[in-house]
């Protein structure tokens, strides 16, 4: 039985009246996802147990089996991981956002999406800042810091604050005055870069200052072979789904092109898929571009991104699970919601659905929050999905 994870991260929203009244997942053409639906089992899925923040971090471990209880220390080692940066017995890692903020107001979580090379040049400028620090260039907006033990404070996610004046979300804690005053000094760096002076004659948003939050040690996880007795692979353009693929044990595919944004390099990841399964027996295959497009409240761009991710990802895996011969089984889902409305993540109950063999249809049409509720599995917390897909 060959297992996959098809993960439209974000793709669950809210009723909007530009939709007259749909989500952008009921206004999306989606035959692939609705023909899924039609095939198999749908219901709703907790992916966010009560208390937890709804990150990606907490919502991608529950889907893949892992309580956030029991396995999640914060959102930066699992980025760490991907990064290949070992984290020590007193290393605190940091999530360092290449930001935008003006008059005081964050404008923009991702700096414009800044491409990995803009931001490789700023992270080298800002190394000789914090010489007891350790930083590292990511992808595009995401990078890393980390500190040795004390970096104890509460930090908030940028994405969480779109429009709104960070003055109220600025670190707080015992730790606190170490991180602002590292967030204040790398102003002056990067206002003065010259990455930022041709971001802005091109008429792109500066990157113009950090932000820390989703801080954590590195947690300790069994691997997913010895939980589900399943080898598998994960394949994702975000160090967060890559970091969580290499404390389970996955094996972690790197995909050229893969960019997590709607620009993605659909096919290779879909090869590489189908690829892995001739080796293993599972694949949770994750693609951004939905989430991104809610955190910028982009009505016309979520709905495509849910298209995309239809056409270029859903049908070709499905047709080349056919092609195979083998048995199969799909779950198909998103992380979390991430409503246009709030431009951020929520916790409300994600619409999923489990096709392939020994799965028997409930009559469900198509594949979306309002169908998912008369779906034959109800309402299920998403750390048993794993376990349903593999019994």
């Amino acid at each position: 039985m060959k297992l996959v994870i098809l993960l439209g991260d974000g793709m669950a929203d809210r009723p909007l009246e530009a939709l007259q009244g749909k989500t952008p997942l009921q206004a999306a053409k989606k035959p692939n996802m609705d023909r899924l639906a039609r095939l198999g089992r749908s219901g709703q899925a907790l992916t966010v147990p009560e208390g937890f923040p709804p990150g990606s971090d907490v919502a991608n471990l529950s889907v893949m089996g892992y309580a956030p209880g029991h396995y999640y220390s914060g959102r930066a080692p699992l980025e760490a991981a991907a990064m290949g940066v070992a984290l020590g017995k007193a290393d605190i890692a940091f999530r360092c956002n290449f930001v935008t903020i003006v008059e005081g107001v964050m404008q923009d979580y991702s700096a414009g999406h800044i491409s990995t090379e803009e931001g490789r040049e700023l992270i080298e400028a800002l190394k000789p800042l914090m010489p007891e620090q350790r930083i590292y260039a990511g992808v595009s907006y995401r990078n890393l810091l980390v500190l040795k033990a004390g970096a104890k404070a509460i930090c908030t996610p940028p994405h969480d604050i779109s429009d709104q004046p960070i003055a109220g979300h600025l670190p707080r804690g015992p730790d606190a005055e170490l991180l602002t005053r590292l967030m204040d000094a790398a102003r002056p760096i990067l206002a003065a870069h010259p990455v930022n002076a041709r971001r802005a004659a091109a008429g792109k948003r500066p990157a113009n200052a950090i932000w820390l939050w989703g801080q954590g040690p590195a947690p300790a996880m069994p691997s997913f072979a010895e939980r589900f007795g399943k080898k598998g692979a994960m394949i994702s353009a975000v160090d967060l789904l890559k970091g969580i693929g290499r404390y389970a044990g996955l094996q972690v595919i790197d995909v050229p092109g893969a960019t997590g944004n709607i620009d993605t390099n659909y096919e290779g990841k879909v090869q590489a898929a189908l690829e892995a399964l001739k080796s293993c027996d599972f694949v949770y295959l994750h693609i951004e571009a939905p989430d991104e497009a809610g955190h910028e409240g982009n009505i016309d761009l979520k709905v495509k991104a849910i298209e995309l991710f239809d056409e270029r990802v859903v049908g070709p895996v499905i047709e080349g699970l056919e092609r195979s011969g083998e048995e199969w089984r799909v779950l198909l889902l998103p992380d979390h919601a991430t409503p246009i409305s709030i431009k951020t993540h929520s916790c409300d109950p994600v619409p999923f659905t489990i096709a392939g063999a020994g799965v028997a249809p409930d009559g469900v049409q198509t594949f979306d929050e309002d169908a998912a509720k008369q779906g034959g599995y109800g309402l299920v917390e998403a750390t048993k999905l794993v376990e349903m897909i593999v019994r």
